[in-house]
């Protein structure tokens, strides 16, 4: 069952373990020095997913963010804004890299009185790309602010998360103002790239183990939101690379899975329906008959015979 990358992955993709006290019963807040962290930030790449938190990086260092259908090449120093509704990919493409990040949750922005609903923030929204073009002298404006809130962080100040609120909520307005770095046009390698991550999307929810564990993405606009692409962009790209459409592709992996429960589980019908996402054991009934010419019940009797 796939979910997205959450704090704990985060704090794991580190080696660390999630701060108890930073933040409680706020909100989650940590901040953290890119040159301090390099070595642990660069031991593998983290996968094509949205995260289940904010994250605000202050970047100074050739990387490669890939959002869907775009690449976007980060040369020099640059501003990221990452949310829960965009997933992506983020690549260093070399060992020297300074700056900061921040990581948040929505809550711990929500005791603020500024109105701010950050989901509707235009650095937030799906279809954009939210890497910001920085010059030197923001730079080191942006820098000041996050060596402010790791300061703010350590200190003894009982009022810190509402100072540190204060500098993120700035920090919000500063990119807002500024211009986003432009994407690499789509072509073929971006097409080649997007049914990569649909398989790896898909292939990620299975085996599946338990009558517990249920498909989450099942449609063709699950993945497409997924992925931050078009329904039909998404059919269309699958089509020139596959020769089958989103809907095929995603039938024929749960019929396979299908086959493989009723023949190597002693499950009940319903309970395999559940976790292959159906909702009614008749609709599992239907689709199953559909691709196998038989009943889910018949198909298993004749294997076993």
């Amino acid at each position: 069952m796939t979910t997205p990358f959450t704090l704990s992955d985060f704090y794991g993709n580190l080696g660390l373990p999630i701060p108890e006290n930073i933040g409680k019963d706020i909100g989650h807040f940590n901040v953290f020095n890119i040159a301090e962290y390099r070595t642990r930030l660069n031991k593998g790449e983290m996968r094509y997913d949205r995260r289940a938190y904010f994250k605000i990086s202050l970047i100074n260092g050739k990387n490669r963010a890939e959002y869907a259908d775009k690449i976007i090449h980060i040369e020099d120093k640059a501003l990221l804004f990452a949310s829960p509704k965009i997933p992506y990919n983020y690549v260093p493409q070399e060992e020297e890299q300074s700056g900061y990040f921040c990581v948040f949750t929505e809550s711990f922005l929500s005791k603020d009185k500024s109105g701010i609903i950050l989901e509707k923030l235009p650095i937030f929204q799906p279809g954009g790309y939210p890497i910001l073009d920085i010059s030197d002298e923001d730079y080191g404006e942006v820098e000041r602010l996050f060596a402010k809130m790791d300061k703010e962080l350590s200190s003894d100040y009982p009022f810190k998360f509402d100072l540190i609120r204060a500098y993120v909520i700035e920090l919000l307005h500063i990119g807002q103002k500024l211009h986003p770095v432009q994407p690499q046009a789509s072509g073929k390698n971006a097409a080649i790239r997007i049914t990569d991550m649909f398989v790896e999307l898909l292939e990620r929810q299975f085996p599946i183990n338990a009558p517990v564990q249920r498909l989450m993405l099942k449609t063709a606009n699950d993945f497409a939101e997924r992925l931050a692409v078009h329904a039909n962009h998404l059919n269309k790209v699958l089509k020139e690379t596959t020769g089958s459409t989103t809907t095929a592709i995603i039938h024929a992996r749960i019929f396979e899975e299908a086959k493989i429960l009723l023949n190597n589980t002693d499950w009940n019908i319903s309970e395999i329906a559940f976790s292959l996402g159906f909702e009614e054991v008749a609709h599992f009934s239907n689709f199953f008959k559909k691709h196998a010419h038989l009943s889910p019940m018949k198909f298993r009797t004749s294997v076993k015979v």
